[in-house]
């Protein structure tokens, strides 16, 4: 599967970390890196990251061309991707955060690839897909939406519980680093509370997940509320989720529940992490079981963490690989 990566941010160099080093029997081919920014920083970039360490090969940047141990990627700095010429290409890996319209996100079909997939929620997508929530609604759509990370986290735990359980209703929290939508000291942004220094101040603030499970999880739609807390911290993120149910449960009864659960989507620790602990997981969301308890007979708590690049970047191949299949 012949594959571009369009965006060489957060999400964009973490799934080619992935497809050098822990996934590398996927048969994905980067054909291609597109980013606006210089290649020589990019490779930089690539090398020494903050958060994962420095990659364990040589890695350099010059010539239009991103090497990495034996691998050479072409690289482009093509602001309007329409204008390349990427017939050959499956699949576009669009992690430039900014495809919310059309005429954005269809700029890889415009320039021949086969299909589109968006790191993050897209109101052009003309579906989104959340692994574990609605694997069956992908069809054969050419743009398609892997929504957020937090929605990763929560709408396969939301799709267990509610089968399990019935959902009758539900409030999420999630506790979310801070992200590039924040400014390191006071400055302004569209949002008040986010215009703050994001590694100084907590921050309260909205999501989208609630509203993108809603979509996932039709049946659910307007049952579960959530909100958004961001800390001084750089990686992993975690869920707080309160859930009315309507079949009665001990604690016993629910860690049973969310046991059936645990896989490559859902895993579960019975240790006391913290959230450095999960840095590098690829689950979705990573269920904290002490912390996950029957408060009433007909209400739980489940507590989980999430490596809110690490784990996304996951499901963002594991989506890709599926596009690539059909």
């Amino acid at each position: 599967m012949r594959v571009l990566i369009n965006g060489f941010g957060r999400i964009g160099r973490t799934i080619l970390r992935q497809l050098l080093t822990t996934r590398t029997d996927t048969g994905i081919k980067v054909v291609g890196i597109n980013d606006v920014a210089p290649l020589d920083i990019c490779a930089y970039l690539f090398a020494y990251d903050s958060v994962f360490g420095p990659f364990p090969k040589p890695v350099s940047g010059a010539d239009g061309v991103l090497s990495v141990g034996d691998h050479q990627f072409p690289f482009s700095q093509e602001k309007d991707l329409s204008k390349l010429d990427l017939r050959g290409v499956d699949l576009v890996l669009e992690c430039t955060g900014v495809a919310r319209t059309s005429d954005i996100a269809r700029r890889g079909l415009d320039a021949g690839a086969g299909a589109v997939l968006i790191s993050g929620p897209s109101p052009a997508a003309e579906v989104t897909v959340v692994l574990g929530a609605n694997d069956s609604a992908l069809g054969d759509a050419r743009i398609v939406s892997n929504a957020s990370c937090t929605t990763n986290a929560l709408a396969p735990l939301v799709r267990h519980l509610h089968d399990a359980l019935d959902v009758t209703a539900a409030h999420m929290t999630t506790i979310h680093c801070y992200t590039s939508s924040q400014p390191m000291i006071d400055a302004p942004r569209g949002d008040f509370a986010r215009s703050r220094a994001g590694a100084l101040s907590m921050v309260s603030t909205t999501t989208s997940a609630t509203e993108l499970v809603a979509q996932v999880i039709p049946e659910l739609a307007g049952r579960i509320t959530g909100a958004a807390v961001r800390v001084p911290v750089a990686s992993v993120s975690c869920i707080d989720l309160t859930a009315t149910i309507r079949d009665a449960v001990t604690t016993e009864d629910l860690h049973q529940v969310l046991q059936r659960a645990n896989s490559a989507l859902i895993g579960m620790t019975h240790l006391p992490l913290v959230s450095s602990d999960l840095r590098g997981r690829a689950e979705s969301l990573v269920v904290a079981l002490p912390e996950s308890f029957a408060t009433t007979a007909q209400q739980i708590r489940v507590f989980g963490w999430y490596d809110n690049e690490w784990g996304f970047s996951a499901r963002m191949i594991d989506v890709a690989l599926r596009m690539g299949r059909r």
